[in-house]
């Protein structure tokens, strides 16, 4: 409890050892988009995200071309039923992993809960709605001589955020203004707190800053569960952080949906320009 909350407090990542996942599901999983992703484009499209569908879309997408991040990815709901059954028992597996990821992140919910000295099951009262999770697979490009840029510099807009990444490596997080490696482990899943907890905790925890750098000469394969809000709640920082202890409070509210749609236009609009992505510091209040 000591470290998660040193490193909730430091820069929002840590890593997890006897996360309870079965290593060998994990592992399928991997095998499985590797398939999906060595189809045809053809074949991937009849994956695409639907018009008016969900947000973010979910789906097969890629990168533009004018991207300066080189991957493509698969997203699924929790409640999705949208993947096809090319490669077999992709469906299945993916719902399996799901599953998994959905009971660890309502564990270490609780613990982050009881690190921030909350009232018994606060943020699981808060948050009991799975239906705005999602399980994303990502094949980031081989890296060329004039650029690797994977995933640019960024926070994550959730709740809490699992990787598991392949043996290739290339995920960095940002401390003290350096940009520190995660290595690989087959048997731990890296962590990450996001926005809506450092909100909520007014800042005492820190929504982890971090990218991707893709290695020459080979692909990297990822995959990311994203523990969520539902759209609907409304974001602000609790009043255990700001009336209850004297602090003012350090952003607007705001609902959990307007936020992702803000940000959900880099999926099919990047910007040109870095500085033009929305980031938690739209809602600042500068007191």
């Amino acid at each position: 409890m000591e470290q998660i909350e040193e490193a909730c407090v430091n820069c929002g990542f840590f890593q997890i050892e006897n996360h309870g996942i079965p290593l060998e599901l994990l592992s399928r999983a991997m095998d499985l988009y590797k398939t999906f992703f060595a189809c045809s484009d053809e074949d991937k499209l009849l994956v695409s995200p639907k018009p008016g569908g969900t947000v973010p879309p979910a789906g097969y997408l890629k990168s533009p071309q004018h991207s300066d991040e080189k991957n493509e990815h698969l997203l699924i709901l929790n409640a999705s039923s949208g993947v096809n059954k090319n490669p077999p028992q992709f469906k299945q597996v993916l719902e399996e992993v799901i599953s998994h990821f959905t009971k660890l992140g309502m564990l270490l919910e609780s613990m982050i809960s009881e690190c921030l000295g909350l009232p018994h099951n606060t943020l699981a009262k808060f948050n009991d709605d799975r239906s705005w999770d999602f399980l994303i697979g990502l094949h980031y490009f081989p890296a060329t001589e004039a650029e690797d840029n994977g995933k640019s510099a960024h926070e994550d807009g959730n709740c809490i955020t699992f990787v598991y990444q392949d043996e290739v490596g290339g995920l960095q997080v940002q401390k003290d203004g350096q940009w520190i490696p995660i290595a690989p482990s087959k048997d731990k899943l890296v962590a990450n707190i996001g926005d809506v907890i450092q909100v909520l905790s007014n800042n005492k925890f820190k929504s982890a800053t971090h990218r991707v750098v893709r290695p020459k000469g080979k692909s990297r394969y990822s995959c990311a569960f994203f523990y969520n809000l539902q759209g609907d709640k409304w974001v602000e920082p609790l009043p255990q952080f700001t009336k209850e202890i004297g602090e003012s409070a350090k952003y607007k509210g705001f609902f959990y949906k307007e936020y992702v749609q803000l940000r959900a236009r880099k999926w099919t609009h990047p910007p040109s320009r870095p500085e033009d992505l929305i980031h938690i510091t739209h809602y600042s209040i500068s007191n």
